[in-house]
């Protein structure tokens, strides 16, 4: 059934003033502070209209109203007002990516710690990977007598870092001699190239076979290993919100946010949608009690990854989505600077 106009507004009014204050809504408070032109008769009766329909729901029959699950994905896709940020908080977000060193993986962790700043919801962010990215430096270091550090710079400024097995019997200037080799054969390759690379009629490189296949496989698993590159940021601020006022909820909320594997599905699944936003049981991968908000981010065709808050379904969706796109917004300004 379509709404009309004066009950999408009572909803609005509803859902605004939940998410701000976490206490029922009454009618009296709806045309005290907000429609003052509309009889409380005529709210309460729109009220008890929304209820029946499955927007609203009573806690007491004393107290007022609450939003369903179907009222906040109504809202976040008809009735939010477009949020924007203060100058301050522009300030804070530029502040925060004003002294990077290049690394993409130090910009995925001081973007995930300024939006939960913000926010004050726990924010996830996971940096794009793929097999596109191209290899700019490979690394070699000795470490013990049968192991020795890999280190792998992609143009995004990724870099992996792995130990990786090599023969007990190899010294240090052959283990040089096989770095400059590998840099040689993959350096300006795509990580997909190297995966798919094939060393059999390389005889040149038969005595360090087992360097170029530490590497292949550092790199196969760098590609597919969708959890390795999992930030998490402000998971003590469950604490904020009276809905994890109860231990097993928030037992249950930590559980989820604390798994790499389940983060890492929560940012995939929609990582061609430029901001997302995914409310309740819509989501395997989230909690019945809970919302989840991401942003995909690139510039050009560099992609720079994927953001998300998480946190009660009583999330201020308008800010969370101003604060996703005005990092995103600074995040390309600042790529297509380099």
């Amino acid at each position: 059934m379509k709404l009309s106009d004066r009950k999408k507004k009572i909803l609005q009014i509803v859902v605004d003033e939940y998410i701000t204050n976490a206490q029922p809504v009454s009618s009296k408070s709806i045309t005290q502070n907000h429609m003052r032109d509309v009889s409380s008769a005529t709210v309460r009766s729109e009220l008890a209209a929304l209820e029946e329909m499955g927007y609203l729901s009573q806690l007491h029959t004393s107290s007022g109203r609450v939003p369903s699950i179907e009222a906040y994905k109504l809202y976040v896709a008809e009735l939010m007002d477009k949020g924007k940020l203060t100058g301050k908080e522009l300030a804070q977000i530029k502040t925060a990516f004003a002294r990077q060193s290049g690394n993409m993986e130090e910009v995925v962790k001081n973007a995930a710690k300024v939006i939960s700043e913000l926010t004050d919801y726990t924010s996830i962010a996971v940096a794009a990977h793929d097999e596109d990215d191209i290899i700019e430096k490979i690394s070699i270091f000795p470490f013990k007598e049968d192991s020795a550090l890999l280190l792998i710079v992609t143009d995004r400024a990724l870099i992996r870092d792995k130990f990786i097995a090599i023969p007990s019997d190899m010294t240090d200037e052959q283990l040089e001699s096989a770095n400059r080799l590998v840099n040689k054969m993959f350096k300006g390759k795509r990580l997909g190239e190297v995966m798919d690379a094939s060393l059999e009629a390389e005889e040149q490189f038969e005595s360090y076979r087992a360097i170029f296949d530490r590497v292949i496989d550092a790199i196969a698993d760098y590609v597919h290993d969708k959890s390795g590159g999992v930030v998490l940021a402000g998971e003590d601020k469950i604490l904020n919100h009276p809905e994890y006022a109860e231990v097993d909820k928030m037992k249950n909320f930590l559980s989820v946010v604390t798994s790499r594997d389940k983060i890492a599905n929560m940012l995939t699944d929609d990582n061609d949608i430029e901001i997302s936003i995914r409310i309740g049981g819509e989501d395997e991968n989230v909690p019945d009690d809970c919302s989840l908000v991401t942003a995909t981010y690139s510039a050009g065709n560099v992609k720079l990854g994927t953001y998300g808050v998480i946190g009660p379904l009583r999330m201020d969706y308008q800010k969370v989505v101003s604060v996703l796109e005005g990092v995103g917004k600074i995040l390309e300004d600042m790529v297509n600077k380099k």
